[in-house]
């Protein structure tokens, strides 16, 4: 059952409610800004341990590569059903070839996508056998962008603002998201009003003020609000703090097995019991859940419903292994699975 606050609610809306606003998917136009990364996975299987130190020896059978960060969650978007462009920046790398040539086809522009020729393109690798991470390296620049690039993605945000319904700000801590950045875009998105969904990092939780919902995790939100425990009374508490510290409509924490709190602008909380069967990978599950926050807030659904919905999808995308994404039959069968 849902954790209710003392205030009288409806109640949650039906999976044959839901299922509606996953059919109008196909309506929404996303713009997904923010840190542009290449999921790196190598895959293989231990049977020693290395001499020259305690570290297992990994035999390696496959390797693959995915778009991640704010890539992923435009894969999400558009795997969905929903439409989407993307925003952010890339190095003048093979790692940045490699991450366009995932994401071609998908797109129907490039200009969205700048190239930065100071900086690497943000490559996560991760080393994984017989499903377990052995081993994640990185290799990326924290530095900010510089003013002309942020210009840059500003001009192509403020051209497709007419086309969306919603904007998604995927922050990675990369650069890409800036105080100055952030405050014109939310700036942008409030003339035409609308919606901005945010994937926040701790750091820059200040950037964020005025957005329409925020969705850290449990452990980003405490850090946020200077608080310390997971059980529900100090959830709520740093639930609360960030709403208010930030003006922001709504915040929706996520809490792993413990599923998500929800806190909305008239004071009002709500819990939301995980929708995972099994847990073996959390990779990219925040993407998912903006990405289908996004899609269910463009198509009409209140704030409620769009949680209910990226609660079932997250529950979807933590069972498989690796950056994953949903699609609209997978969300639906989830739904009628309870």
């Amino acid at each position: 059952m849902a954790r209710e606050d003392s205030t009288k609610r409806t109640q949650p809306a039906s999976a044959k409610t839901l299922r509606q606003f996953i059919d109008r998917f196909p309506q929404a136009s996303v713009l997904v800004v923010g840190d542009l990364i290449l999921d790196h996975y190598v895959m293989g299987r231990v049977s020693r341990i290395s001499p020259e130190a305690p570290v297992p020896v990994v035999h390696v059978e496959s390797e693959t590569r995915r778009p991640g960060g704010a890539a992923n969650v435009f894969n999400n978007i558009l795997a969905l059903g929903g439409k989407a462009d993307l925003c952010g920046v890339i190095g003048a790398d093979e790692s940045g070839r490699l991450l366009l040539k995932e994401l071609s086809g998908k797109r129907s522009g490039r200009g969205g996508v700048v190239i930065d020729h100071d900086r690497p393109t943000t490559r996560k690798s991760r080393v994984i056998a017989h499903n377990q991470q052995i081993v994640r390296y990185d290799i990326e620049s924290r530095q900010e962008l510089k003013a002309p690039l942020q210009r840059k993605i500003l001009r192509y945000v403020e051209s497709r603002l007419r086309e969306i319904s919603c904007l998604v700000v995927s922050d990675y801590a990369k650069g890409v998201i800036t105080s100055a950045l952030m405050s014109e875009l939310t700036r942008l998105a409030a003339l035409r009003r609308i919606a901005v969904v945010v994937d926040p990092k701790v750091e820059h939780f200040g950037y964020y003020k005025g957005v329409t919902v925020i969705t850290p995790n449990h452990l980003e939100a405490t850090q946020a609000a200077g608080v310390h425990g997971d059980d529900d009374q100090t959830i709520d508490q740093a639930g609360t703090v960030i709403r208010q510290r930030l003006g922001c409509q709504s915040v929706l924490i996520t809490r792993g097995e413990k599923g998500m709190s929800l806190y909305e602008g008239n004071g009002s909380s709500w819990h939301l019991p995980t929708k995972a069967r099994q847990v073996y990978d959390v990779t990219g599950a925040g993407d998912t859940v903006v990405g289908t926050l996004a899609l269910a807030l463009s198509t009409g659904a209140g704030m409620r419903e769009s949680a209910m919905l990226a609660n079932y999808a997250a529950g979807i995308v933590v069972g498989m292994v690796g950056t994953a994404t949903v699609t609209p039959k997978q969300l639906a069968e989830a739904l009628d699975n309870g």
